[in-house]
């Protein structure tokens, strides 16, 4: 039953960082496009950056979120302190980005609609 679960776990962690990664892979991309298309166009540069922003931050809070939720699943894997510790750390980490990049989004849609 042991060998089973940590079995199981490891591919779900497996899975889910690479949900997380495809996520942030495919926001990247979209991004890396949209600005180039803001950067060579003449009218509205100023909106399409900051659209290409919040939407790339949404893409990056989501994959992120997956990458906390694999660290999690990790945790229950992890048989020695240092492990746990480690893996605090960038549970930590990652919590305290998606949270500025949630409030940067918040920020953005007041400004949006107050515009």
């Amino acid at each position: 039953m042991k060998e089973w679960l940590i079995f199981t776990a490891e591919n779900a962690i497996i899975i889910i960082n690479a949900m997380g990664l495809i996520m942030i892979a495919i926001g990247t991309i979209e991004a890396f496009f949209q600005s180039t298309r803001a950067i060579f166009g003449t009218r509205g540069v100023g909106d399409l950056f900051r659209n290409t922003y919040i939407r790339y931050a949404r893409w990056l809070v989501a994959g992120l979120t997956f990458q906390l939720a694999a660290d999690i699943v990790g945790t229950s894997l992890a048989p020695t302190w240092d492990e746990i510790g480690r893996l605090s750390v960038i549970a930590i980490i990652r919590t305290f980005i998606n949270y500025f990049l949630e409030r940067d989004l918040v920020e953005m849609e007041k400004r949006k609609t107050e515009a």
